[in-house]
């Protein structure tokens, strides 16, 4: 039945075709148990039959065109003194049709001589004397069909034209969604290799230090001297990955840093800092560390760092005035767990479907970026008892740090 629904619209004209002979055969059918009209009579029949047959196979396709060729049929009924027919049943459909297309200058033609039509044909045929109010009534009876062909359609015009603006606003809506989620991602990936590059300057500025110092002491404290050097190595291995991760990942040109020193960035252990000022704000945080505790690289720390201070952020905005949260730390042998919790009142699910949104509606695309940046993995949803859980994974190369 579906298919067959859909086969009937995807061919209007088709449809328009099978009832314009049906129309047609029931004219003829009804033509050949009159009797008494004359040869002229017969051929108008005939004439106007078929071109209001025309009208309704064609009125889709050429509403206009159909319109006056149905007021020319009934001008030729008029003048041949042919009273009626089944096939005037296409002046009711092309009135429809009119009415709920775009020509409005069209549509009003079709009211006109929808009203019209009654009228002069009460005037061409009149009835036997019965009364004024008989012509009335029989003027209302035939004029009715007219008007409400023309409201329906009119009707059909105004819903067509809603759902149209409908469907450009959700568009538009979806165009400058997509347009926002585009300029968070850029915003994002622009403050992360802000801070990526202050993390390469502070390892960076160590290798400087240890090697004026590992030059000082070279001759004096050649342990000194080793010491240093392989604290510049390990440093600068660092600093190559974050570089290799920042040019790899974002591929755009980033400016320095505008003035200033460049100072390390937070890290795992500044965590515990984070939650304690969550605390104050008012926020009830629970923290657990499972795991032994280890260095890892700079890029992983501070992903850490900043996935949990914007899933506690998330839970003081849209969690409510009741909400609690817990962060959970895991140590694993090739990478860092973070599981945060709350029991608050979640997020809305779109929200999360299409990357997140925070505030300013795109807290969670800005995780995902950080994240992925690392080559990590994340998932943020609605609890199964209420409120809302965001687990990252992130890996750690064996013997990096």
């Amino acid at each position: 039945m579906h298919r067959l629904y859909d086969f009937l619209r995807r061919h209007p004209t088709g449809v328009d075709s099978f009832w314009a002979f049906l129309l047609f055969a029931f004219t003829a059918l009804a033509a050949t148990e009159e009797h008494g009209a004359s040869t002229r009579q017969t051929a108008v029949l005939l004439v106007t039959t078929v071109t209001l047959s025309v009208v309704v196979a064609l009125r889709r396709r050429a509403p206009v065109q159909m319109l006056f060729l149905a007021i020319a049929s009934g001008i030729a009924q008029l003048a041949g003194d042919v009273q009626g027919q089944p096939a005037d049943l296409a002046m009711l459909a092309i009135v429809y049709t009119v009415a709920a297309g775009p020509v409005r200058w069209a549509s009003r033609v079709a009211l006109v001589g929808g009203l019209a039509a009654p009228v002069l044909f009460i005037l061409r045929w009149p009835a036997e004397p019965e009364g004024p109010g008989k012509s009335l009534l029989s003027l209302a009876f035939l004029t009715a069909p007219f008007l409400l062909a023309w409201v329906l359609g009119d009707s059909m015009r105004t819903r067509r034209a809603y759902w149209a603006q409908l469907e450009e606003r959700a568009a538009q809506l979806e165009k400058d969604r997509e347009q926002q989620a585009r300029m968070a991602v850029t915003a994002e990936r622009a403050r992360i290799a802000r801070e990526l590059h202050d993390v390469v300057a502070h390892n960076v500025s160590v290798m400087v230090v240890q090697a004026d110092g590992a030059a000082y002491v070279l001759d004096s404290s050649p342990d000194q001297a080793k010491q240093a050097l392989e604290t510049i190595s390990g440093t600068g291995r660092q600093a190559l990955a974050e570089m290799r991760r920042l040019l790899g990942v974002l591929r755009t040109e980033e400016g320095g840093a505008e003035g200033g020193e460049y100072v390390p960035q937070p890290d795992v252990e500044q965590i515990g800092d984070l939650v304690e000022q969550v605390r104050g704000a008012g926020l009830p945080v629970e923290y657990e560390v499972e795991g032994a505790p280890r260095p890892l690289p700079s890029g992983v720390e501070l992903t850490a760092y900043r996935i949990v201070q914007e899933a506690l952020t998330n839970t003081r905005k849209h969690g409510g005035p009741e909400a609690g949260a817990s962060v959970r730390l895991t140590y694993f042998d090739d990478g860092l767990g973070l599981l945060v919790e709350d029991d608050g009142r979640g997020a809305q699910h779109e929200l999360y479907e299409a990357g997140g949104a925070d505030g300013k509606g795109h807290g969670l695309i800005g995780m995902r970026e950080r994240v992925g940046m690392v080559g990590g993995t994340l998932d943020a949803g609605p609890r199964p008892g209420g409120g809302f859980r965001i687990s990252v994974l992130l890996p750690v190369k064996p013997g990096g740090r």
